[in-house]
């Protein structure tokens, strides 16, 4: 950590400096050190989203759910559709064992998100959790008379529940007769030392210290109840882990994936593994791979129907815009529109909002790159009415205004860096303020109002500091000395229009010299000329 940090002044160090040092320490494994980086990040800047979610996913590696599910809940508290945020959350409430509301959340993400697959998995592991909880329902025969044994349970309870006694799992307490009672087995001890792996030492530990422990003294009682809540974590650990797959189940299954070892009719599992692999390829820079991988992947899905796969038609406008993209980053822009506008119709006729959505986003982007900014902002504008968040609104401003700058109309840019500010304002994003600032003072540079400029370029400047960016900071003060320059310049233009005389005489001082010049340039030519009768 860095020095000072607990000092009056607060700590020393920038947000930047902690984020990366949390994360560092993270890819460590020092998950405690790394929630204290975060922890001090989000103090410099409160509410950072990015930073609540690393710390949720901190408290997680620990055991600490609870923690790690407020966290999350906080994260969305601003924005309710941050996709990593919903994650977090999935994730949390899998670790707690809520399996239906966790599936919830991993459906909620896939819709916002379909290209994403950890919400696929999500959804995945989440059913198998439940069904493995659930397992196969018995048939039961109803009866007018009805099942009385819950009422049945309810009179032993109370009438266990008397003045001066208590019970709790496994222990008694003073004023009942005490009994050694161990919580039960989680099935055969095979599958217990395979569920609890390294824990199964402890848990044979605590039984035995459990027969061996006498109870008649004070000591006594406090081991044996303490040895009782241990068994009764490992026991819960161990209903949880069974109901979500032991590991070397799911290991086992990972690898039959890689291998390509599918199942027939496990249709939906390898288009899952392709998906992910075309994002992969994606993020790592090989569109060429990607492109091919996509096609030999959305053949496979058109040869299936709705019954064999789930989210058919989802799946097969995503494979479209995969293909899109990757067209896109070749270079090969009639290709990429044909792809993106596939995903379009398929959005439309199936009613796919999300699908939609980055249909427009993509679209925009390949007119905006093939300089066909007028198709690009018809795009966009459409896109605007379904942006969702104010950090999604301050994008798609942000690039309207970009191509109108590009296509000469500045003072419409100006407009749309002004909305896109105060979106980003609403999403409290600094990066997006620089951005948006910078457009505004670029759309006034070609205003010719350079004041306005100055005072937005400013702005940016300081905002730029703040993040520590160099390279835009740099780019800043250059852009603010021309826009100075030119104001300079502006200045001194009207002043010598507002003054004829000032101008008149500045007029004839510039002839005077000038027939200064003409004289000396005649009064040295004999000197540096030779005749044509000295050449001779």
């Amino acid at each position: 950590m860095y020095d000072g940090e607990g000092s009056d002044n607060g700590p020393k160090g920038t947000y930047e400096i902690y984020r990366a040092e949390g994360d560092a320490l993270y890819k460590q494994g020092n998950y405690r050190k790394s929630i204290e980086s975060y922890s001090l990040a989000l103090e410099i800047r409160e509410g950072d989203r990015a930073c609540l979610v690393a710390r949720s996913r901190c408290h997680l590696q620990l055991g600490d759910n609870a923690k790690a599910l407020e966290d999350a809940e906080t994260c969305l508290s601003d924005d309710p559709e941050y996709h990593k945020g919903i994650f977090a959350k999935a994730e949390a409430l899998y670790c707690k064992g809520e399996f239906e509301l966790a599936l919830v959340f991993y459906h909620r993400g896939n819709k916002l998100r379909p290209e994403l697959h950890e919400f696929r998995l999500g959804i995945q592991k989440a059913k198998e959790a439940i069904d493995n909880a659930v397992g196969t329902p018995q048939a039961v025969k109803l009866t007018k008379e009805g099942d009385l044994s819950f009422f049945a349970k309810q009179d032993e309870k109370t009438k266990l529940k008397k003045p001066g006694a208590s019970f709790t799992y496994g222990r008694a307490t003073a004023g009942s007769e005490q009994k050694k009672r161990p919580p039960p087995k989680s099935g055969t001890e095979k599958t217990v030392r395979q569920l609890l792996g390294e824990l199964y030492g402890d848990k044979e530990f605590l039984e035995k210290l459990l027969k061996e422990t006498d109870t008649s003294s004070k000591n006594g009682q406090q081991i044996y109840d303490l040895a009782c809540d241990g068994l009764h974590y490992l026991d819960t650990r161990t209903d949880f882990w069974r109901q979500q797959k032991p590991m070397y189940s799911r290991k086992r299954e990972k690898q039959d994936r890689l291998k390509g070892k599918q199942k027939k009719g496990n249709h939906e599992n390898y288009v899952m593994i392709q998906l992910e692999r075309i994002d992969q390829d994606q993020v790592e820079g090989k569109p060429e791979e990607s492109l091919k991988r996509a096609q030999k992947t959305l053949t496979y899905v058109q040869n299936l129907n709705d019954s064999d796969i789930s989210n058919y038609k989802e799946i097969t406008a995503s494979l479209y815009s995969c293909i899109g993209n990757a067209y896109l980053e070749m270079g090969n822009y009639k290709r990429a529109l044909v792809n993106h506008n596939k995903d379009l119709d398929l959005a439309n006729e199936n009613d796919l909002t999300e699908a939609k959505s980055r249909a427009l986003d993509n679209l925009g982007r390949v007119h905006a790159r093939s300089g066909e900014f007028a198709k690009a902002i018809e795009v966009w504008e459409d896109k605007v009415p379904m942006s969702k968040s104010a950090l999604e609104s301050t994008w798609l401003f942000h690039e309207i205004g970009r191509c109108y700058l590009e296509s000469g109309r500045f003072d419409v840019a100006r407009g749309y860096g002004e909305r896109a500010l105060e979106a980003a304002h609403e999403a409290h994003d600094d990066e997006w303020k620089l951005h948006a600032g910078v457009l505004i003072a670029q759309a006034l540079v070609k205003l010719q109002d350079y004041k306005g400029a100055a005072k937005s370029f400013e702005e940016a400047l300081e905002l730029s500091r703040d993040m520590n960016d160099e390279v835009a900071e740099n780019a800043i003060k250059s852009a603010l000395n021309d826009v100075n320059k030119k104001m300079a310049h502006q200045t001194e233009e009207v002043s010598k229009a507002s003054d004829p005389e000032q101008e008149q005489n500045d007029g004839k001082q510039q002839e005077q010299s000038e027939e200064t010049e003409q004289t000396g340039e005649q009064s040295a030519a004999p000197e540096e000329l030779p005749t044509e009768e000295t050449t001779e």
